[in-house]
């Protein structure tokens, strides 16, 4: 990865970020809470950015369908997260299939 990756990256994360703070305040705290979700849990696909950008881009559908937040993903946030990402692997299931000594581990 080169530096203008870096500074392109960079920019996109700055630019979703303002794409976030364009929400209404209740969809800014929900996608805050489903963010560290994410980042805790640790889906693979998260790395590839488009996991959020594609939260956001269903979260302005909602505003602009004039839909509350929990309208969109109902009330248990952290159920909603797991819905999105079931048959994604997460850096956890790679860590433990590391420590099964299963060879699936390396491949990614």
């Amino acid at each position: 990865m080169g530096i203008q990756d870096i500074i392109e990256g960079k920019k996109q994360w700055r630019a979703h970020l303002a794409r976030v703070k364009a929400l209404p305040p209740d969809y800014q705290i929900v996608y805050k809470e489903m963010q560290k979700y994410f980042f805790k849990i640790g889906p693979v696909e998260l790395t590839d950015g488009n996991l959020l950008a594609e939260i956001v881009d269903f979260f302005e559908e909602g505003v602009a369908a004039g839909k509350g937040v929990l309208e969109l993903i109902g009330n248990d946030v952290a159920a909603f997260c797991d819905d999105l990402i079931k048959d994604s692997r997460t850096y956890a299931d790679i860590y433990q299939e590391s420590l099964s000594g299963n060879p699936a581990a390396t491949e990614d």
